[in-house]
């Protein structure tokens, strides 16, 4: 299989050189990578474009975007840029971080899911963050979701799915679409991968809100998006926010904020989350 990656990057020039490496280190190459310089004051741009002097399926795109570091909209828009300057002959399309370090088999096991079974849609590994010398899993999300710094999509899901969305949610809204098209969402606990910097680390106050405002666009609904909020309040070990997230949903609410998905969409949905929440708890 074909494989493109995208590489949405805003001052990694501490960390991006460890991910390419980790990159042409693969079994599996991939056929083209693309970095998306976003605005970056730092040496981003030098880096990369020594390492594709010496592999020439990278290249370096610039983006000048403003510097604001709100979650969804500024990345996906990057990772677009980066998208439109590739060609169609690709059959997996990647997403994937600029503070990530693979495992050398990471491809070539991503691969070898999607050839097993034509109606998978999505596959990923699992990112993991260093705690006092140890690498513990990254424990933000459940078992069953590939997280938004390593996405890795059939050519056809993508396509079918409408690309990714540039807000906040789009990371949970393609799963949601993969399913309501009755693609497969496949995660590897086998393939550990290292995420150098914490989910979150650059974001601003605005961004609280933003994640409610997001569940509101996902069309979850009140009793759902009070469920979720709780959950990951909690998982983050931060209460209060919590009532940062209801906040979000009420503004997008009240503001009448146009859905992420179709009211058909949204109905699956819901219905699909909730009977995740029941299976759960019975």
């Amino acid at each position: 299989m074909n494989y493109y990656i995208v590489i949405p990057a805003h001052n990694e020039e501490e960390l991006i050189s460890l991910t390419l490496e980790s990159l042409i280190s693969q079994t599996l190459l991939p056929k083209k990578v693309v970095v998306v310089n976003d605005n970056s004051t730092d040496k981003t741009s030098e880096i990369v474009l020594a390492f594709a002097e010496e592999h020439p399926f990278i290249s370096l795109v610039e983006k000048k975007s403003s510097t604001i570091h709100l979650p969804g909209s500024k990345v996906i828009q990057a990772f677009q840029t980066g998208f439109e300057t590739l060609d169609e002959n690709y059959d997996v399309i990647v997403k994937i971080d600029a503070d990530l370090i693979f495992p050398n088999n990471y491809f070539e096991k991503i691969d070898t899911h999607f050839k097993s079974d034509p109606s998978i849609g999505m596959v990923g590994g699992f990112c993991y963050i260093e705690k006092n010398g140890e690498w513990i899993l990254e424990n933000l999300t459940d078992k069953d979701h590939i997280r938004g710094a390593l996405k890795a999509y059939r050519k056809e899901t993508f396509k079918q799915i409408g690309g990714l969305k540039p807000q906040m949610g789009w990371d949970t809204v393609d799963e949601l679409l993969c399913k309501f098209y009755n693609w497969k969402v496949v995660t590897d606990t086998s393939l550990h991968v290292k995420h150098l910097k914490p989910t979150g680390a650059n974001y601003n106050k605005t961004a609280r809100y933003k994640q409610g405002e997001a569940f509101y666009t996902l069309g979850y609904g009140f009793i759902i998006t009070a469920i979720a909020s709780a959950k990951l309040a909690m998982m983050k070990k931060k209460p209060l926010l919590f009532l940062d997230y209801i906040k979000g949903f009420w503004k997008a609410k009240t503001a009448k904020t146009p859905l992420m998905v179709t009211a058909e969409q949204a109905k699956f949905i819901r219905h699909y989350r909730l009977k995740k929440m029941k299976e759960k708890l019975f």
